[in-house]
C-alpha cells in the first residue's frame, strides 16, 4: 500500500431510532482520532445514516468513496468497524478488489482488521460472513415478531406517526380524522386522487410532518390502508382487527376499494382524458369517435382503422359538444327530480362487487387474448373479431358498475337547476364523468348541416340511461 496522504472515514448505522444520528456521531469521532494518531489528513467524511448494508439497498456515500478511490483521490479508508463498511460477503470482495487496485489500504478503530496483507484479508472475509449470518438470522427474527404483531393487532412502529392518529398510532387525531372522511366521501363520489392532493394543498392541510405538501401517492397510501377502517395491515393486506379506533367504517373502505379498482384497473380509466370519452357514436357509420387535435382545436372524430367499419367523415368540436353535455345533464337530472332519483338507485351503491368481477374478468379476456396472439395461436384476423367483441363486453361491465357507484357523484348536490349549473363548474373531470356515465348510455352525433358553423342541438340525440 502507497503512503497515506488523503484518508476517507466512512461511518454508517443501520436504524437511528431517534434521528439525531448520534451513532454515527460517535464513529466519526473516534475516527478523526485515529487519523489524527497517524497524521493522516482527513479528506473527506462518507456517513450513510439509518441504511442498513445488509439489505442491499443502494448506500450513496459508500457508492461516492468508491467513486473517488478508483479515481486516486483517496489514499487510505478508516472505519470504525468492519461490519460499519458492509455485511455482505460479496460487496466485501468488490470493496477488497477496488481498494487494491487503487493500492489503498482500509484500517479499523476497533483493529480488527487490516487489509495490507493475506490473514488481515483472511480475517476480514470470515468477519464478514459471519456478520452476514448474524443479519439473516436478526432479519428472521424481526420478520417473525412483526408478523405476530401485525396478527395481534398492534400498530406498526418507528417512522413517522400516520396521518390521522397521535404519536401513540392508538389515540385518533380528530382534525385529521374529519379530513380522511372528507377524502373518503369525495373520492367515492368521483373526484380523482390527483384533485384530492390539490384540494389538500390550497387548504393548507399539513401533512403528518407538519408541511402543507401532498403527492398522489400521500393521498392514496392513506386511502388503502387498512389502519383508516381500524385493520391491521401486514405487507399490504388486512390479516387482523387493530387495537385502535376506525376512522371509517370497513363497509366504506370496500367501496373506497371498488372505485380504485374500477378507475386503475381498467384501460378506460388510463384513457379518459375527455368528458365524453367513449360516450359519442357516429351518426353516419354508428362507430365510436375518438379525440383528435388539428391546428390546436379539439375535435371528436370517426376515425377510420385498418379491420373496423368505421367511415371516417364526421367530426365534431369537442368543446362545443361538452358544453351541450353538461347543459343536458343538468336539464335530464332537473327533469327526472335527482332527489327521488337518488333514492330509487341507493341500494345499488352496496352491490359493487358484482359489477366489478364482471370488469376483472373482461379485462383478463382481453389479456389473454393478447397472449394467444403473441404465442401464435391467434391469427391477427380471429384476434381482431375476439378483441371487438371482449371489449364490448368490457365496455359494458364498465358501464355497469359505473351505474352502480355513479350515483354517488351526485350526493351533495343541489337539485335546483341554477345551483346544478354552478356547482357542475366546480366538479373535477373525474366526478363530472362519473356523473355523465351514470345517466347518458351514449350519444349519437349526426352530420353538420352545410353552412352551419354554431352547435346545432338536434345533430345529438341523448340516449340517457335514467
Amino acid at each position: 500500500m502507497k503512503q497515506a496522504n488523503a484518508a476517507a472515514i466512512y461511518a454508517r448505522i443501520s436504524s437511528d431510532q431517534s434521528g439525531e444520528g448520534l451513532g454515527v456521531q460517535r464513529q466519526l469521532e473516534d475516527c478523526r482520532r485515529l487519523a489524527a494518531e497517524r497524521d493522516w489528513v482527513v479528506a473527506g467524511e462518507y456517513v450513510d445514516n439509518d441504511i442498513s448494508a445488509y439489505s442491499g439497498r443502494t448506500r450513496p456515500n459508500y457508492e461516492r468513496m468508491l467513486i473517488d478511490i478508483e479515481a486516486g483521490r483517496i489514499d487510505a479508508v478508516l472505519v470504525y468497524h468492519l461490519d460499519r463498511l458492509t455485511r455482505r460477503p460479496a460487496e466485501l470482495e468488490h470493496f477488497i478488489d477496488v481498494c487494491t487496485d487503487a493500492r489503498v489500504d482500509v484500517t479499523t478503530v476497533t483493529g480488527d482488521i487490516g487489509l495490507g496483507n493475506d490473514n488481515g484479508l483472511m480475517i476480514a472475509r470470515i468477519t464478514s460472513a459471519m456478520a452476514a449470518a448474524e443479519s439473516g438470522r436478526k432479519s428472521a427474527r424481526i420478520k417473525r415478531k412483526m408478523l405476530q404483531n401485525a396478527e395481534m393487532g398492534k400498530p406498526s412502529g418507528g417512522g413517522q406517526r400516520p396521518f390521522g392518529y397521535e404519536h401513540d398510532r392508538v389515540t385518533v387525531r380528530e382534525s385529521e380524522a374529519e379530513v380522511i372522511r372528507a377524502l373518503a366521501d369525495r373520492y367515492i363520489k368521483g373526484e380523482s386522487m390527483i384533485a384530492l392532493a390539490h384540494w389538500l394543498n390550497d387548504q393548507n392541510v399539513p401533512t403528518s410532518g407538519g408541511v402543507a405538501s401532498w403527492h398522489v401517492q400521500t393521498v392514496r397510501r392513506i386511502l388503502v390502508s387498512g389502519r383508516i377502517a381500524g385493520l391491521r395491515d401486514h405487507h399490504g393486506e388486512p390479516i387482523a382487527e387493530g387495537k385502535w379506533p376506525a376512522i371509517i367504517s370497513v363497509e366504506q373502505r370496500e367501496q373506497l376499494l371498488t372505485v380504485l379498482r374500477a378507475r386503475g384497473g381498467t384501460q378506460q380509466a388510463r384513457t379518459n382524458r375527455y368528458l365524453l370519452s367513449g360516450m359519442l357514436r357516429c351518426g353516419l357509420c354508428g362507430a365510436k369517435l375518438h379525440t383528435t387535435i388539428t391546428r390546436s382545436i379539439r375535435r371528436y372524430t370517426c376515425r377510420r382503422s385498418p379491420g373496423d367499419n368505421a367511415c371516417g367523415r364526421l367530426s365534431i368540436n369537442a368543446i362545443h359538444v361538452e358544453e351541450w353535455a353538461a347543459a343536458a345533464v343538468v336539464l335530464h337530472l332537473d327533469a327526472r327530480g335527482m332527489t327521488s332519483m337518488l333514492a330509487s338507485r341507493a341500494s345499488a351503491d352496496y352491490r359493487h362487487s358484482p359489477y366489478l368481477a364482471e370488469v376483472l374478468r373482461a379485462q383478463q379476456i382481453l389479456t389473454e387474448l393478447a397472449e394467444m396472439l403473441g404465442a401464435g395461436e391467434l391469427s391477427r384476423t380471429e384476434y381482431a373479431a375476439a378483441r371487438k367483441v371482449a371489449e364490448a363486453r368490457h365496455m359494458g361491465a364498465v358501464r355497469e358498475l359505473d351505474r352502480a357507484t355513479g350515483t354517488n357523484a351526485m350526493h351533495g348536490l343541489d337539485p335546483k337547476r341554477e345551483a346544478l349549473t354552478r356547482s357542475w363548474e366546480r366538479l373535477d373531470l373525474q366526478r363530472q364523468r362519473s356523473i355523465v356515465r351514470t345517466l347518458l348510455d351514449f350519444a349519437i352525433v349526426y352530420p353538420r348541416p352545410r353552412g352551419q358553423r354554431k352547435l346545432d342541438p338536434t345533430r345529438i340525440e341523448a340516449r340517457w340511461v335514467v
